[in-house]
């Protein structure tokens, strides 16, 4: 059965044609008693799909869509966090305990990524609080723990824009002013790299049965990989880009103007959640995803690797590699190059 080319999820008559696709008559388990692909059509031509995906999807997106929701990414002013001090406002800082001590936001609680879940299940009530904002050395941790947990249903959870950096600046010296880079403009490419054909979608192997079963194991799993490969820098990037899948987060003129060699554009606001889209995405090589200051592009990240991408984002974005470049077009091209008008003068506690 044909599906729509994109699906649309705001129908439930185009999903029950994109289920019926996925979990037809071509799907089955094969001698290892794992999942296997089903075909899905689109522009007339098969694209893989698993079942599970499908079923995970689905999931989701009963769960309330958020990739395609207006609350998609959940990005907080520093400013706002610290107006709020002392309201029903909860912060939990994901620095290390060294970093916490040394000076935290008034009142934040210090927590180790992998005990997240456990953590909202049991060590808090989560819908009690008005907003949980999440805060991280450069924001970038912060982004992408928001955007796992918000598509858990956490639906109070924010992640502080720029991290510490914009709390004071003794935090920014440490983090984004160290950070900035203009080393690569002169290695930047403006031909536009043709997507690849949509052929198929990572298959997942939980060996659960229904959405909720398999968006909570892979959500365990993304909790105990941990985040040590979540950051790739412009450096590694940039010393071998045909070793990566490159991904561009960014309007159309902007990626005209000067992109990393081989990236290619997609769409902020149509590509995840959209099979004929992701498909497009190799499964057999890394993964990296950028936009102009790295927080798009962790959110970005941790949907596709819930969906079993082997991604991750580059730190600090265009920020690491072409700063002055964007800089001095801040104004023609709305770029969003990190500076101190960004840093607070707040204090913090230890």
């Amino acid at each position: 059965m044909k599906t729509k080319t994109c699906i649309t999820f705001l129908s439930a008559l185009v999903f029950a044609v994109f289920m019926a696709g996925c979990s037809g008559n071509n799907s089955n388990k094969n001698s290892n008693g794992k999942q296997d692909e089903s075909s899905v059509t689109t522009n007339n031509k098969p694209v893989a799909v698993g079942e599970e995906t499908t079923l995970l999807m689905k999931y989701l997106v009963d769960n309330g869509d958020y990739v395609r929701s207006k609350k998609y990414p959940s990005l907080i002013k520093a400013s706002i966090v610290h107006d709020s001090l002392g309201t029903n406002q909860l912060v939990i800082d994901l620095r290390s305990p060294a970093d916490y001590a040394e000076g935290h936001i008034k009142g934040a609680v210090n927590r180790k990524f992998s005990d997240l879940p456990a953590y909202f299940e049991t060590g808090i009530k989560p819908f009690t609080y008005d907003r949980i904002v999440i805060v991280s050395d450069e924001g970038q941790l912060a982004c992408y723990t928001t955007s796992l947990l918000r598509l858990m249903g956490y639906g109070n959870v924010y992640a502080m824009r720029w991290g510490m950096s914009a709390w004071n600046t003794s935090c920014a010296d440490k983090g984004w002013l160290k950070d900035v880079s203009s080393k690569y403009e002169l290695n930047l490419e403006t031909s536009e790299n043709p997507r690849p054909e949509a052929t198929a979608m990572p298959v997942l192997n939980t060996g659960k049965k229904t959405g909720e079963d398999i968006a909570s194991a892979r959500f365990d799993i993304l909790f105990k990989d941990g985040t040590d490969s979540l950051l790739i820098t412009a450096d590694k990037v940039f010393s071998d880009p045909q070793k990566y899948f490159i991904i561009n987060l960014e309007r159309k003129d902007k990626y005209e103007d000067g992109h990393i060699p081989g990236a290619v554009r997609y769409k902020p606001a149509s590509t995840l959640g959209y099979v004929d889209e992701m498909a497009s995405i190799p499964v057999d090589k890394p993964v990296v995803v950028y936009c102009s200051t790295g927080h798009n592009s962790a959110f970005a990240t941790a949907y596709l690797r819930l969906m079993g991408y082997d991604a991750r984002t580059l730190k600090c974005g265009n920020n690491s590699f072409m700063y002055s470049k964007m800089e001095k077009e801040r104004t023609t091209l709305s770029w969003l190059p990190f500076t101190t008008a960004e840093v607070n003068d707040y204090k913090v506690v230890r």
